[in-house]
């Protein structure tokens, strides 16, 4: 009898190694994922960040938690940023009456630019830590990196970078607020049309108004630095 039970015993002890057999090796699930990274991401121009499928995730093996880094980090840059657009719009202004009349505007979109440049460097330093914690093969962490770089810290830094650019702007309108407040007497603005009485006042206006200008087109060419990043053109 104790004969007859041996194939049972060995079928038993055989099964689990057969299906472990079955799963993806980590050569191969490190190989699909370093050819994922460098086709999807790295060769592509732009920041593009893909949501796994099903079959992705499972071909990636433990390596679909470190692709996570990536996304969430992405997913919390979508939120902290998303407001940029409608506080640029915010701070625009079209003439000096507007400089004048939108002054606390103008301050409230500098309290929002700072609250989204908070938001977005934590996101950063919580990317930056668990990408640190990452254990990688060298000939992984070589393609890795170069898509953490693409997805995570080209675009933060470039985001950031685009914030202090949009506060001197802000800076040099309410600067220009507070002279035209200031000097009201000898300042008369009717739509577009600016009469200034005195020389001087109109020299140190002149000025100010220079130092905006300068200051919007160092903005244009941050949001276009920004278009060139997220979109590769």
């Amino acid at each position: 009898m104790n004969v007859s039970f041996r194939p049972h015993w060995l079928l038993a002890l055989a099964l689990p190694l057969a299906l472990a057999a079955c799963g993806s090796s980590e050569p191969d699930q490190r190989a699909a994922f370093k050819q994922f990274l460098q086709t999807r991401i790295v060769d592509k121009p732009g920041v593009h960040v893909p949501k796994l499928t099903a079959d992705e995730s499972k071909s990636f093996g433990e390596y679909a938690t470190h692709y996570a880094v990536i996304t969430d980090f992405n997913s919390g840059m979508d939120a902290s940023v998303k407001p940029l657009g409608s506080l640029v719009q915010k701070g625009a202004v079209r003439s000096l009456g507007d400089v004048v009349s939108r002054r606390d505007d103008l301050k409230a979109v500098q309290s929002g630019l700072n609250d989204m440049a908070t938001q977005l460097k934590a996101q950063q330093v919580k990317a930056d830590s668990a990408h640190a914690q990452l254990k990688q093969p060298e000939d992984l962490k070589a393609v890795y990196d170069s898509a953490y770089d693409r997805t995570v810290s080209v675009p933060a830094n470039t985001f950031l970078s685009v914030v202090p650019q949009i506060n001197s702007t802000l800076d040099s309108s309410l600067k220009v607020a507070d002279y035209l407040d200031a000097h009201k007497a000898q300042i008369e603005i009717n739509g577009p049309v600016v009469k200034v009485q005195d020389p001087k006042v109109q020299a140190e206006l002149n000025a100010l108004l220079q130092d905006l200008n300068a200051q919007a087109r160092t903005v244009q060419q941050a949001q276009a630095r920004l278009q060139t990043v997220m979109l590769g053109r």
